[in-house]
């Protein structure tokens, strides 16, 4: 089914999602395109994680006209597969304008967060590629798992990031990202349209392989619209009500200075009404 029909089916249906949530209608956002637009990196533990955690690119992209590279750290654990997920994932990204590059042929294997220990030379070579990919693609903004998120290679992929970022002694802002376990202190809430709501769902589904095995693709809508629920009381504070998102996703952001932590970004609620800029990186 051609981009546009695949878009217009599931704009329909998101429709009367927002409508049950009681949601208003999306209102226009005007992008603000940057002279100087920034790079974002999204290291993937997995094939299809840039389409369930990949709002905030896609905004940035869209909005101010930032690049954004999907970094394939993984293929997935099944060798057989990796040829069809490598596809798919390239097929994905271009429903989503994202630029995608995958780490050494196939991926790396076993990128756990307990490898380190295991395996400390695979290890020191899984931080060594990263660095390489960090270095080369200067990014301002890198999304990456939370430490917490209950995945094997989620946590691994989360520490070989902050390791890399340590050992490049990097200077950019990590947005911590979450699915498997949402994660405690998030800090960013990014609401998504109805449309690019529909686009980050369409670009899913092109992981057939994945969702012939689990339609999580269709249980998406209710994990964006969760993270109204979640975002509201815990950036605005408990009681409070939420904002009137249909749909959103939650990060916490922290700005690193020569690969290192050194502030949390302030809390913030990204609605879609006002374009994104690189002053949302800012402490």
């Amino acid at each position: 089914m051609p981009l546009e029909a695949d878009l217009a089916r599931w704009g329909e249906h998101l429709t009367q999602f927002a409508a049950l949530l009681g949601a208003p209608p999306d209102r226009h956002t005007a992008p603000a395109l940057e002279a100087a637009p920034g790079h974002c990196l999204v290291f993937a533990p997995h094939p299809d994680d840039e389409c369930i955690v990949g709002a905030l690119p896609l905004r940035l992209k869209q909005e101010a006209g930032w690049r954004v590279t999907n970094v394939a750290v993984t293929l997935g654990s099944n060798p057989d597969r990796r040829d069809a997920r490598w596809a798919e994932l390239q097929d994905a990204c271009s429903v989503l304008g994202f630029d995608c590059v995958r780490v050494g042929t196939d991926g790396l294997s076993d990128v756990r967060a307990d490898t380190a220990e295991r395996d400390p030379t695979l290890w020191t070579a899984h931080v060594q590629a990263l660095v390489d990919v960090l270095a080369q693609h200067q990014p301002r903004l890198v999304l990456a798992p939370h430490a917490l998120d209950d995945n094997p290679s989620h946590r691994g992929v989360c520490r070989a990031v902050m390791e890399a970022l340590a050992a490049l002694r990097a200077d950019t802002v990590l947005a911590h990202t979450e699915f498997w376990s949402t994660q405690a202190h998030p800090n960013t809430l990014v609401q998504t349209s109805l449309a690019d709501t529909a686009r980050l769902i369409t670009a899913l589904e092109r992981h057939t392989g994945e969702i012939e095995r689990n339609p999580y693709h269709l249980r998406l809508p209710a994990f964006l619209a969760d993270a109204v629920r979640r975002g509201g009381e815990l950036l605005l504070g408990a009681g409070e009500a939420p904002p009137d998102y249909a749909f959103a996703t939650l990060y916490r952001l922290v700005a690193y200075r020569a690969g290192q932590p050194v502030a949390e970004l302030p809390r913030r609620l990204l609605p879609a009404d006002r374009p994104l800029s690189s002053a949302l990186l800012t402490p």
